[in-house]
């Protein structure tokens, strides 16, 4: 009976030594949990005040969006449309299928006042689409009809180009081919083999000589769910602005006058 009584007196005292010992690392656990409960809650608290500031940001844009539609707005009734020479308009080739809404955006950009639009997808749907939006636009024309320079004067119809991604690997394509066949022959008369780098001079004249150089635009709109140009080719938007609208389905007649008048009121400087 001694013996037993001893041994289980020495468990219990192993049992309170293991407890002692576990307390510290029970209580670090413990203290990482409430941590991560607490760092949980405030990645949900930021998200929700994100969340709100954009969702009020939204209303207040479409507040302003009717405001200017309506004449509210004073200020955005004066458009000096005349700096607006030509304009790039980048739809997603989702929302390019919808030719409803694109040519309600050509009468929008028309009533404005805007001459010469250009409209390019990344897969040419705007292209597929020409026959039934000339159709619809009454007072538009080709680019393709327009001897002149369209940024040169101020027609009395739209002028519209239709470019897709293709189109500009075409004529990059075309253009590179071009410089080497050039060079071919200097070396081919005697000349040395020209092995400098590409320059940008180089490649706009090249783009010149086969027809595809284009017109810059001077305000470049993105009807899209990303920020970006969608591949529309970069050597004519080098001194382009550029504005994101959002999604051709929520498109607004305030914001296109807005994202215009933004326009006019920028001063730019170009470099030599």
């Amino acid at each position: 009976m001694p013996a037993t009584n001893s041994l289980h007196s020495t468990l219990l005292n192993f049992i309170r030594i293991m407890d002692f010992i576990h307390v510290p690392h029970n209580l670090y656990h413990i203290i990482v949990t409430i941590v991560n409960l607490g760092l949980q809650l405030l990645w949900y608290f930021l998200q929700i005040i994100v969340s709100a500031w954009y969702y009020i940001l939204a209303v207040g844009n479409l507040f302003e969006s009717y405001f200017i539609s309506y004449g509210v707005l004073k200020k955005y009734k004066s458009l000096r449309i005349g700096k607006l020479r030509y304009l790039a308009v980048v739809i997603e080739s989702e929302d390019a299928y919808q030719t409803s809404k694109v040519v309600k955006l050509l009468q929008w950009l028309d009533s404005i006042g805007v001459k010469n639009v250009c409209l390019y997808d990344m897969n040419g749907v705007l292209k597929k689409s020409k026959v039934a939006i000339f159709q619809e636009m009454k007072n538009a024309k080709s680019i393709e009809e327009v001897n002149d320079a369209v940024t040169h004067h101020v027609p009395d119809h739209m002028t519209l180009e239709f470019v897709s991604y293709v189109d500009g690997k075409e004529a990059v394509a075309k253009a590179a081919n071009l410089i080497f066949v050039e060079n071919s022959k200097r070396h081919n008369l005697g000349g040395e083999l020209d092995c400098q780098i590409l320059l940008e001079s180089h490649l706009n004249q090249a783009l010149q000589i086969v027809g595809c150089k284009g017109p810059e635009p001077d305000l470049l709109l993105v009807y899209g769910p990303v920020r970006s140009h969608l591949g529309f080719p970069a050597w004519r938007i080098r001194y382009t602005e550029i504005v994101h609208m959002g999604s051709l389905n929520f498109m607004r007649h305030g914001s296109l006058i807005k994202a215009i008048y933004n326009f006019t009121k920028v001063h730019q400087n170009y470099g030599t």
